[in-house]
């Protein structure tokens, strides 16, 4: 019989085939693929993409020139623009503002056929010092409530061109599906006064059935409740609620196990598409305290898709028990 388990966060709920599950042979996703050509991200191509924003570059290289090891331009086509004002108004029962935000892309390495898995443990590194970097500097305007940073990887993801590369988004207000996971933490902590992600933590690493990965400051697993098969997490065992203020000394740990528990997942599902999101609190006032959150990341593959019965009722089926996808990615590290 299938099991529903609960998200004790969120109160989703998902729906595990315990019944009849499936291999990872059994998933048909559509791969990534390396077409080349003439790409705006490459290293040479400086001229291609808007004026850089900042950049991580050997000594004594100019702006928009060779030289960079990492880079951060204004997306080309953004979803909200940075300049102006927001102007909130109502439309009858409609509210409405203008699209105030910043949309940029991060270039994860110069190198167009390398992902994560792929690269160096320091150029991970950088690639996240970055991330931290962008994300602080953009919280600095008041104006914006909510810093999101995403990965999407492959055609099948969103992604639109293929060499590897980050985004950043920052809004103007808390996104719906943020808040929801920020009222339940806050909603656990006030009951409890516990912060739910590092009980989450505690469980996890008592149980020993779903961790993927492990060091001194991050645990990488197959959380209970997952939304898709082989989705991961990847928490900081130091409870804190913004993924920009995370110490220096943790940036490398954070890129080994990102890189390692990436490339495991890649054994067992070559060339797969997937997302990742960084999930942190708020910024600027406005919900930006909270005690019980916990910032941290989501890993989807992308080997099912969404249909009609996910989208009318807001469960997930989920082929795979998180239990056995360990089970898969355990025998492939071994």
């Amino acid at each position: 019989m299938a099991e529903l388990r609960r998200d004790p966060i969120v109160g989703r709920w998902i729906i595990v085939d315990t019944d009849h599950p499936s291999q990872p042979k059994d998933y048909e996703y559509d791969p990534h693929t390396w077409k080349g050509g003439a790409c705006p991200f490459c290293y040479g191509n400086e001229g291609m993409t808007p004026p850089e924003i900042d950049a991580i570059r050997e000594p004594n290289t100019a702006v928009n020139t060779s030289g960079w090891l990492n880079r951060v331009v204004p997306n080309k086509f953004p979803a909200l623009q940075i300049e102006g004002s927001l102007e909130r108004k109502g439309i009858g029962i409609y509210d409405m503002s203008n699209g105030i935000g910043a949309h940029e892309v991060l270039i994860d390495s110069p190198y167009h056929n390398k992902d994560i898995p792929d690269l160096l443990n320091e150029e991970v590194e950088r690639m996240i010092a970055l991330y931290c970097r962008r994300s602080c500097d953009l919280m600095k305007d008041k104006r914006f409530k909510y810093i999101m940073l995403f990965k999407n990887f492959g055609a099948a993801a969103g992604a639109s061109l293929e060499h590897p590369h980050s985004q950043i988004i920052a809004l103007p207000m808390v996104p719906k599906n943020v808040m929801e996971e920020i009222h339940g933490a806050d909603e656990y902590f006030d009951y409890r006064e516990r912060c739910i992600f590092c009980d989450i933590l505690r469980q996890e690493t008592q149980e020993k059935e779903r961790i993927i990965m492990e060091n001194k400051y991050f645990l990488s697993f197959f959380p209970f409740v997952s939304r898709f098969p082989f989705e991961l997490w990847i928490l900081p065992k130091n409870h804190a609620p913004h993924f920009c203020f995370m110490p220096k000394e943790e940036i490398p740990f954070l890129a080994s196990i990102l890189k390692d528990t990436i490339g495991s997942l890649r054994k067992l599902f070559p060339n797969m598409p997937y997302n990742f999101i960084i999930h942190t609190s708020p910024a600027n006032g406005e919900t930006a305290a909270h005690e019980g959150y916990h910032w941290h990341i989501e890993f989807m593959p992308k080997l099912t898709r969404v249909a009609g019965f996910e989208w009318g009722t807001g469960f997930y089926i989920v082929p795979t028990s998180p239990e056995l996808a360990t089970k898969f990615i355990r025998e492939v590290q071994n």
